[in-house]
């Protein structure tokens, strides 16, 4: 399972470099996420080996739950690891509850999705989709109170993930699917209605 989260993320990345902005473009650190958080490297060097072989599907090319797996697992490794600066830097518990419950899902579903990924797709190389809005992969340095650039970041990246999920409910083939994006959509819009009520305080 680790391995098809290194090489997706490994492929993306390579395939971002001539696609995708700098902000769809993944962090050392959010692929370590994906692999399982410290220490659980393993597949990851197999996964930067292959990359070149399963980097290239461009949107036309891949079929849509592919496309949406693949931008999926990459787009939550980002938001953990914002969540996991959260966690070491923000000022208010509420923030980091907030980002302790981001962790724990978003973790949780890269796993169910890189099982999906194995499982249904262990053929298709890696399907790269830059008219995915990834939003921001990071919490962009500032004068502002860490805080407030986390939230202002955390809230278009959620709303990347709804825009995509709402995609996969129109258009995957899989009830599985469906059911992670209706999960995904209620999770996240809740959380973006948090957010944006602390901001306004």
């Amino acid at each position: 399972m680790r391995r098809w989260i290194g090489i997706v993320l490994a492929g993306v990345m390579l395939a971002a470099c001539g696609t995708a902005a700098p902000a769809a473009t993944p962090t050392p650190e959010a692929r370590a996420v994906a692999d399982g958080g410290d220490g659980m490297h393993a597949g990851h060097d197999m996964a930067m080996d292959g990359a070149d072989a399963h980097a290239g599907h461009l949107m036309g090319d891949a079929p849509f739950d592919v496309l949406f797996i693949d931008g999926m697992l990459v787009h939550h490794a980002g938001a953990v690891v914002m969540a996991q600066q959260a966690l070491a830097e923000a000022e208010r518990p509420e923030v980091r509850e907030l980002a302790g419950a981001i962790i724990e899902a978003q973790q949780r579903e890269i796993a169910q999705l890189a099982e999906w990924r194995a499982n249904w797709f262990a053929d298709q190389p890696v399907a790269v989709a830059p008219a995915f809005d990834m939003g921001p992969m990071t919490v962009a340095p500032g004068d502002a109170p860490f805080d407030q650039r986390f939230l202002e970041a955390m809230i278009p990246h959620h709303e990347a993930a709804v825009v995509m999920a709402q995609q996969a409910l129109e258009r995957s083939g899989r009830d599985e699917i469906r059911r992670l994006a209706q999960a995904i959509i209620a999770t996240q819009q809740a959380e973006i209605d948090q957010m944006r009520e602390w901001l306004r305080r």
